[in-house]
């Protein structure tokens, strides 16, 4: 008996016993008041188990509730996208290099080139992305909405967008903010700015830094201030500021682009520490480990000589750790991550290794940014003056 029934039945117990000695003793007139009250009290119990029991029924369609609720908690981000068949990635289309649009009118770049290296491990197809262009602005929000898989928007990795928007991957580009003059100015440095006009996108790091430089330096400068980088391009182009300032690599490559590059000038100095990789939503640590294994994948393809045209040989060849990666002995951990075994071999026949995508799209091959002897080379290689071996592209050990 629950205990609200049991209080419910105390009472009556009471009024019976009264009654009990109200007939032994008493008169009629008490009789028939202990009567109506066993009346009434059975009429209050009537009514509070029916209460009771529309009571359990809610809490039984709340416990439904809360069921449903959690099986659509538990859908990992691997399990939906599958489902869905296509891989959404948030990017751009508006820089070469990084993501841009071909003669045929085909994204590529860069980041475009990640996101197809995961969509093939995940999906085993390359072309099974969505590109989402959204502005600088918008990275933040994109990805903490979740409504993307991952984010490859040339996006710097800071403490404070690390903890707010979400799970960054390894870095795979250093880049450093820099300044670009027109040539005619006759502008040799960054410290020669004083009292210019600057032209920068809006909701990025390079507008901090941009403030922190000119204050730091005791430069006067005016800011304008534009959401997308094309419209800052073309304000720049119109002459409405003198400088326009970006990171380095995405100046080098937009002056590419202008009509006369040899018109502009990329300054000399490098303004702050640009590290930029991949993010993935906040909340699913299976997902964030797969795409942190693709990136690594790459990045030991190319250290172990591997490459889009010799994926077959080496996955029977005698380099165990190459054979390792590609799933032909012993294992990496496919199997927690929900990967097939040899989803690199797929990986690498699709979109090359690290260096390939580089080459491609950054190097000799497309905007044409030095390698060698910099931090964008492998931790390995080219020996450089500001690192103690090799550059800083590096990622955990497969094993």
């Amino acid at each position: 008996m629950s205990k609200l029934k049991l209080l419910l039945v105390l009472p009556l117990i009471a009024i019976f016993a009264l009654v009990a000695c109200d007939a032994n003793g008493g008169d009629e007139e008490a009789m028939a008041e202990a009567q109506g009250m066993m009346t009434e009290a059975q009429g209050m119990m009537t009514e509070a188990e029916g209460m009771m029991a529309e009571a359990e029924e809610m809490m039984a369609e709340a416990e439904g509730m809360m069921a449903e609720g959690d099986g659509m908690m538990m859908e990992s981000r691997l399990a939906t996208v599958q489902g869905r068949g296509t891989l959404i990635c948030a990017s751009r289309n508006d820089v070469p290099g990084y993501g841009s649009l071909d003669s045929a009118g085909r994204n590529v770049g860069f980041d475009i080139d990640l996101c197809r290296a995961v969509a093939t491990a995940v999906l085993g197809d390359p072309e099974a992305i969505e590109i989402r262009l959204i502005t600088a602005a918008e990275r933040g929000p994109t990805i903490q909405s979740g409504e993307v898989d991952l984010l490859v928007r040339t996006v710097t990795w800071t403490t404070s967008r690390d903890s707010q928007w979400g799970n960054y991957v390894h870095t795979t580009f250093y880049d450093g903010q820099g300044f670009m003059v027109p040539a005619d100015l006759g502008i040799t440095s960054a410290y020669e700015l004083g009292g210019a006009s600057v032209c920068v996108t809006s909701g990025t790091t390079t507008e901090l830094n941009m403030a922190d430089f000119f204050r730091q330096n005791n430069l006067e400068y005016n800011p304008n201030v534009f959401e997308d980088t094309d419209v800052v391009l073309d304000a720049y182009q119109e002459g409405q500021c003198d400088v326009f300032t970006n990171d380095r690599s995405q100046l080098a490559a937009l002056r590419s682009a202008l009509p006369n590059p040899q018109d502009h000038v990329i300054l000399p100095e490098t303004i702050s520490e640009e590290p930029l990789g991949p993010v993935v939503p906040h909340g699913d640590e299976q997902w964030f480990d797969i795409v942190k294994t693709v990136m690594a994948g790459l990045i030991y393809a190319e250290a172990y000589g591997i490459n889009s045209g010799n994926v077959a040989s080496m996955a029977a060849g005698d380099n165990v750790k190459a054979k390792r990666l590609l799933g032909t002995e012993g294992t990496f951990g496919q199997e927690t991550l929900g990967l097939s075994q040899t989803f690199m071999q797929d990986v690498i026949n699709s979109v090359g290794n690290y260096g390939e995508i580089y080459n491609r799209n950054l190097g000799p091959e497309g905007i044409d940014l030095p390698r060698e002897g910099g931090r964008n080379a492998l931790w390995a290689n080219a020996p450089c003056t500001d690192c103690p071996k090799g550059g800083q592209i590096y990622a955990p050990p497969l094993r």
